[in-house]
């Protein structure tokens, strides 16, 4: 009677947990659809509340509307290609987004504070460029250094094998390369 009750839970328990395997991890390229389709909507909201208003905080509202969404999209497009340079290029883009909004900010004053305004707006668009490019060479360098040190340790694991002869000689060689995936 027991053994009956075990076998009804663990059926119970698979067929509870069923479902939940079959639903898988939602596709990359519908929450990037996702992602574009959000973005959209809330930038038409956004426009929508900008639109109450008039002048140059009008403007601020768009600048800072267009920004977010640019934001948004360059994001999700960045995490669907999954390369460094579809990251690089979205951390580009934002940049420049973030510095038109800037721009639009600082045309609400005028004179040398403006002048200042408008410099430090671009010192933070070439600050992010720069940051954005230096970041990618790091990350270049890194992998290439990885993939120096694998090749490297594969040789020192090819030389062991040179110890040994005939059939062991075989499997060592194979063991290294199933190691280092060559």
């Amino acid at each position: 009677m027991k053994r009956t009750h075990v076998f009804l839970l663990v059926g119970a328990a698979l067929v509870w947990a069923g479902p939940g395997r079959a639903q898988a991890m939602p596709d990359a390229k519908a929450s990037f659809e996702a992602a574009k389709a959000n973005a959209e909507a809330s930038f038409k909201s956004a426009r929508a509340r900008c639109d109450l208003i008039a002048g140059n905080p009008h403007d601020l509202c768009m600048a800072e509307a267009k920004a977010a969404r640019v934001r948004t999209e360059e994001e999700a497009e960045a995490a669907y290609k999954n390369t460094l340079s579809a990251y690089t290029q979205a951390r580009m883009r934002i940049a420049s987004a973030n510095y038109d909004r800037d721009k639009v900010r600082c045309a609400a004053v005028t004179g040398n504070p403006r002048d200042v305004c408008l410099e430090q707006a671009k010192a933070t668009l070439v600050a992010a460029q720069a940051d954005a490019k230096a970041d990618r060479k790091s990350i270049e360098a890194r992998l290439d250094a990885r993939e120096d040190k694998l090749a490297a340790e594969y040789r020192v694991a090819i030389e062991k094998c040179d110890a040994y002869a005939g059939a062991v000689k075989d499997q060592c060689v194979s063991a290294a390369k199933t190691a280092f995936r060559k």
